[in-house]
């Protein structure tokens, strides 16, 4: 099932490549955008998760450099029969965490310094069945794949808008001119929003679930999310938005109207079912 997503996922971010180097440069545009998109879809298929870990300068660790985390990944890994993936630290202050890589065996979990500090060794491995859950059910790949695509999209966005805004319409009055120009820009920007969103959501309900079972302790992460839900409105993050549908919570503030078009359920649900499949056991 996620072959075909991500096979979905692939075409759909193309067209929008496509749509948008069109209303740039007419046909030459988009022949180039096409062919872009393809070397995309190629180079994130391998590369994806090198990407996002730079952007997060997140830094390798083995047990030595940290032992508590990586005891529990490797408690967690051996548990559930997988390969142990690469660990990683975020240097940022939030709470968070994420999973990448293009299949288990090219796995990886990476953490934040705040999520080390802030929570004990219960939550944490509440956070961390999360992820390695992502992993097993093999849908880190599309998360990192729409990640890295939605990144290019808004790069090609910001292209569009300056064209509009510095005599884009002067090319092709047919189109709209400027008008045209930004009309592509809003519906890419939203349409590779309401991508993010549709992937997001029903895979985080899964992977709590997964990860309950896998730790054993459904309340762990439980307490896990309601940590993290409360840090998020304190403690902001260096992150991008292409990027925020990959992290356990969402990075940024869910505050107002923004919340609607967040990436992530209401934890408040998700505590919630969490809670209901601790009392059953």
């Amino acid at each position: 099932m996620n072959t075909a997503k991500t096979a979905f996922l692939m075409i759909v971010l193309t067209a929008l490549f496509v749509l948008v180097g069109s209303y740039i440069g007419g046909q030459r545009g988009m022949v180039f955008a096409f062919g872009f998109a393809c070397l995309m879809n190629v180079f994130t298929y391998w590369f994806s998760d090198k990407i996002v870990l730079a952007m997060y300068r997140a830094q390798e660790v083995d047990e030595a450099g940290a032992p508590g985390l990586y005891r529990i990944v490797r408690r967690l890994t051996e548990r559930a029969g997988m390969p142990m993936p690469r660990v990683y630290i975020i240097p940022q202050a939030q709470p968070n965490a994420f999973a990448t890589g293009r299949d288990p065996k090219h796995a990886a979990v990476a953490a934040t310094q705040g999520l080390l500090q802030m929570m004990n060794e219960e939550e944490i491995e509440g956070v961390i069945a999360h992820e390695l859950s992502h992993v097993k059910n093999r849908d880190i790949l599309i998360g990192t794949i729409a990640a890295t695509m939605a990144g290019a999209i808004m790069m090609l966005v910001h292209v569009a808008r300056f064209a509009a805004i510095f005599g884009g319409g002067g090319r092709d009055d047919r189109r709209g001119g400027g008008l045209g120009f930004l009309f592509v820009a809003i519906f890419s920007a939203i349409a590779a929003s309401l991508i993010q969103l549709a992937i997001s959501r029903s895979r985080e309900y899964q992977a709590d679930a997964s990860g309950a079972k896998l730790s054993g302790n459904p309340m762990g992460l439980a307490h896990a999310l309601a940590t993290l839900q409360s840090a998020t409105e304190r403690v902001p993050m260096d992150a991008s938005p292409a990027t925020s549908h990959m992290f356990i919570v969402n990075p940024f503030s869910r505050r107002g109207v923004v919340s609607l078009f967040s990436t992530h359920p209401p934890i408040e649900e998700r505590i919630e079912r969490l809670e209901r499949m601790a009392g059953a056991a």
